[in-house]
Formats: structure tokens, C-alpha cells, sequence
């Protein structure tokens, strides 16, 4: 996920949508319940942008 994170990821809808996909087929690879994967990747992306907020803020 880290290497398809581009500068803008936080604003462009196509690059959400991309990393979206990734976490997604991160989560199945891993056996997470596909009833439980729309809210995960919500998380997971939310949580990502916290942390690249922090980071730019530093």
C-alpha cells in the first residue's frame, strides 16, 4: 500500500479507489470475512490518513 501512495492520495478519488482495491484483496488473501471487509477498509484508510497527516505535519 505504501509504495501506491502518491502525494495527492488523500484528495484524488481515483487514488482511493486503487488503494481501496488493495486492501480489499489484502484482506481476502488473509481470510477476512467478506461481510466485514467494506468496514475494514473504511478503517484501514482512515487510519492511513491520520497517519499521513501526523507525518506532514512534522
Amino acid at each position: 500500500m505504501k509504495e501506491n501512495a502518491s502525494i495527492d492520495w488523500t484528495i484524488k478519488e481515483s487514488v482511493k479507489a486503487k488503494l481501496k482495491v488493495i486492501v480489499k484483496r489484502t484482506l481476502r488473501q488473509y481470510g477476512y470475512p467478506p461481510d466485514m471487509q467494506k468496514l475494514a477498509t473504511k478503517i484501514v484508510l482512515k487510519q492511513a490518513e491520520l497517519i499521513a497527516e501526523e507525518l506532514t505535519q512534522k
